[in-house]
């Protein structure tokens, strides 16, 4: 088969140049590789349909509130029975929220992550327990018997897989609860990693609109579109407001002013976030670097081509069809492709396994991604793509009906003519032009990354700051005070660790993504009759919290115990709030805030510096602190926070030592309570830089193998251009040309290329980095500042690889270089 014999003489070629082959499959093996191992992400996170059944058909439920400035909103009790009473597009419709529960009576008392949600929840995913039942709607009934399901892998840790589990009593925040079921070995509920899942449960009665703070989810009846949705959800809202009170405070008039609507989409989306952002960006970035390996392959193989210009000449004389000739080159080139697509996928395996185990923690579906069938495909695809591309170009200047002129220029004592340079000049332009992209656009991320690190975050030193989640159960301490009273005591065992500068507490540290917003009214500025009041996020703290964190006080007086005890009615917040309103910290001492129209007035004693807790990246959001223990709380007799972050600052943070003493010091007090969530500010503060560090990472490595690309391309060239003009050197050295007269020669050919390829990259770049500007903070997609210094370094460095060959080419002897080809 002449296929077969193609492929034969391809292998003898490959291994005829091992230094030839070796560079060529090392560079595509580099290239592919990076290209399979950044698709297995966008395929696992993006492209791989949720693990359930007739995903097409499940949407995450949300809504819109311009008004106040809320594009994404989310669910709440009463439009969940809304939409599940009065909806004719959703087949079942389900409500949850995370949750953290404390598990004693089976060793150490444990905080285990877990999730709340409705009978639907189950049935919408068309998930069926392994063992047991589900809940039903009798479970979500205020007073039913508490019950509790299990994931498979807590059942396995924890009870060894017994198969009498199910009918057991579980101790959960001190109350008993029967074990109803175990979930299958393979489920996970979106990308949330909840080993413990009970019912919501609502007073239908005491149901307002508003509390929009959980989530939903529904499968749509078949045939249903995402806008039919959209259109019955907004038929619904209205229905909402006459089936349901509103929430105190609020009117109706309040609520279509803030232009309430829906937003449902696809259930993916809620999975994946905006995720899509980034990967999509590497996608691109992978098939830069790719194009500029092609281009450094094709080179070489010119380069190897015009070596064999005799050989080539010789078969078209002896009647070899130039047709035969072009599927011997291409044969040889996809060769060459697949053998680096079979190295690329060792370098993407690798890749790939790094990434699960070192990658981002909040990069969503991230177990989802592997080398699977698809992975394998692309990666041929690419490999026998990259083969015929920088194989083609060969053939077309070597493998067509003219190939019989070569036999007359490849004559003794010939020079090398422009036109026989152009093609390798031209990819040499481009290596250099998407070099620069790449450049610029590791550059931008640098800027990014450098401005996010100079916003002062809300705290100071972070990595000697310890916080862990400490829950006190309503069945272990009932009375509010009480609770108060532990946790004092709490604070106080872990300030007597040696070490301890600091201790507190607050139901939120920053940037932890444990956030409430909700409206507040100022007595100096009252809402206008009908408006809706402004949302502002509200968290509560005791004494000392920001003292603990490193946040600074700016104007007035911290909150005490004696305040908290006693009860007195003030609050803190931080400075952009009080410049919202007062422009001067200082003004808003002993103005009154409250949380409804109808609550007791509460003074403002102290203003704190900004916290950036949806990041560095995005603007700091305006905080009212109110006290951990408060009267008269939207309605309550009183309110106290169970459920609270203990912070810790301390030089010893970090050591395996002193958390156990800080852990001995709190059970030392309680020791039914455990500590979860145990990690370091600086931990926390990392994490929330992750998808800048992920994508500068990943620009820079790409920006790193495009520059030696293009260096060693221009290399290449020139280093190429000085061999093949030789006899020239040597001529012009003979006749008394000076070495830089010689070197200048080269170094202008060099030049002038490096120019094009800046231009032309300058061009290019000002297009591809706006689609870097949502990635990007405190630098424009323009920013010229970096475009000049990138574009200077690259320059620096291709003119250095212009100048070594130019070097070499003045150390040429005359009489050896008269005497050569």
């Amino acid at each position: 088969m002449p296929m077969l014999e193609d492929l034969r003489f391809a292998i003898r070629m490959i291994r005829k140049s091992p230094g030839f082959a070796s560079i060529a499959i090392f560079t595509l093996a580099l290239a592919i590789g990076a290209n399979s191992a950044i698709f297995s992400v966008v395929n696992g996170v993006l492209l791989k349909p949720l693990p359930y059944s007739e995903t097409e058909r499940l949407v995450g439920v949300w809504h819109t509130a311009p008004g106040l400035n809320f594009p994404l909103l989310n669910a709440s009790p009463s439009t969940y029975f809304t939409y599940r009473e009065e909806g004719r597009v959703f087949e079942q419709i389900g409500l949850y929220d995370n949750d953290s529960l404390t598990v004693t009576g089976l060793g150490e008392p444990e905080q285990v992550d877990a999730m709340e949600w409705t009978e639907g929840v189950l049935q919408v995913l068309r998930v069926a327990p392994a063992l047991g039942r589900a809940f039903t709607a009798k479970d979500m009934q205020v007073g039913s018997p508490d019950t509790v399901m299990m994931s498979y892998s807590y059942w396995q840790r924890r009870f060894g897989g017994a198969a009498d589990t199910v009918g057991r009593t579980l101790t959960v925040n001190g109350r008993p609860f029967e074990i109803i079921g175990i979930l299958p070995q393979n489920f996970r509920f979106l990308d949330e990693r909840a080993d413990l899942f009970t019912p919501l449960q609502f007073k239908r009665e005491a149901l307002f609109v508003g509390n929009f703070s959980y989530e939903s989810l529904a499968r749509l009846k078949p045939g249903v579109t995402l806008e039919q949705a959209n259109a019955d959800v907004a038929r619904m809202l209205p229905l909402m407001m006459e089936k349901f009170p509103m929430a105190p405070g609020i009117s109706k008039q309040m609520f279509i002013d803030a232009k309430f609507g829906p937003k449902v989409r696809p259930l993916k989306e809620d999975v994946v976030g905006d995720a899509g952002n980034v990967l999509w960006v590497l996608m691109g970035v992978a098939g830069v670097v790719l194009a500029i390996a092609c281009a450094n392959v094709a080179n070489l193989l010119l380069v190897r081509a015009e070596g064999r210009q005799q050989e080539l000449a010789l078969r078209t004389a002896l009647g070899a069809h130039w047709t035969q000739i072009a599927r011997k080159l291409l044969v040889e080139s996809m060769t060459l492709g697949i053998i680096g697509g079979v190295l690329g996928l060792a370098v993407a395996w690798g890749g790939v396994k790094l990434l699960v185990s070192k990658g981002p923690a909040n990069l969503p579906r991230l177990d989802q991604i592997s080398i699977d069938g698809y992975v394998l495909l692309y990666t041929l695809g690419i490999a026998l793509l990259s083969g015929l591309l920088f194989g083609l170009i060969p053939v077309f200047k070597y493998a067509t009906p003219h190939l019989s002129l070569a036999l007359r220029d490849g004559g003794r004592g010939s020079s090398e003519g422009r036109e026989h340079h152009r093609t390798r000049k031209i990819l040499v332009v481009s290596q250099v032009a998407l070099a620069l992209v790449l450049l610029i656009s590791s550059g931008l991320m640098i800027r990014t990354f450098q401005s996010m690190r100079e916003v002062q975050p809300g705290f100071q030193n972070p990595a000697q700051v310890l916080t862990m989640r400490i829950t006190i159960p309503e069945a272990q301490v009932k009375d509010p005070v009480q609770v108060l009273q532990l946790q004092e005591r709490l604070i106080q065992g872990i300030q007597g660790v040696p070490g301890v500068v600091s201790a507190s507490m607050s139901n939120s540290v920053t940037m932890d993504g444990s956030n409430s917003n909700d409206p507040i009214f100022v007595e100096d500025f009252p809402s206008a009759e009908g408006k809706l009041p402004p949302i502002r996020r509200f968290k509560h703290i005791a004494p000392e919290a920001f003292k603990t964190m490193g946040n600074p006080l700016i104007a007035g007086r911290d909150l005490t115990w004696s305040d908290m005890y006693r009860m007195v009615p003030v609050v803190m917040i931080n400075e952009a709030l009080a410049r919202e309103y007062w422009k001067d910290p200082a003004k808003a001492l002993g103005r009154r805030i409250r949380e409804t129209p109808t609550s007791a007035w509460r003074e403002i004693i102290g203003v704190v510096g900004n916290e950036y807790d949806n990041g560095v990246h995005k603007e700091a959001p305006k905080i009212v602190y109110w006290p951990s223990l408060i009267p008269q709380f939207w309605g309550e007799k009183m309110n106290v926070r169970r459920s609270m972050t203990f912070i810790v600052r301390s030089p010893r943070v970090g050591s395996a030592a002193f958390l156990k003493e800080v852990q001995a010091a709190v059970w030392a007090v309680n020791p039914s309570l455990p500590t979860a969530n145990v990690r370091t500010l600086q931990a926390i503060y990392d994490r929330s830089m992750v998808r800048t560090t992920f994508t500068l990472l990943m620009l820079a490595l790409a920006g790193g193998v495009a520059l030696i690309l293009g260096v060693v391309g221009i290399y290449g060239v020139i280093a190429y251009a000085v061999s093949r003009r030789t006899r020239e050197i040597g001529i012009r050295i003979a006749l008394g040309a000076q070495q830089g007269q010689v070197q200048g020669l080269f170094l202008r050919d060099g030049a002038v290329l490096i120019a094009i390829g800046l231009v032309l990259g300058l061009a290019a770049s000002a297009g591809v980095t706006r689609t870097l500007s949502t990635l990007l903070f405190g630098v424009k997609p323009m920013d010229a500042g970096t475009y000049a210094v990138v574009s200077a370094g690259l320059a620096a460095a291709a003119l250095l690889a212009c100048y070594l060959p130019a070097r070499r080419a003045t150390s040429v002897d005359p009489a050896s270089a008269l005497r050569s080809e």
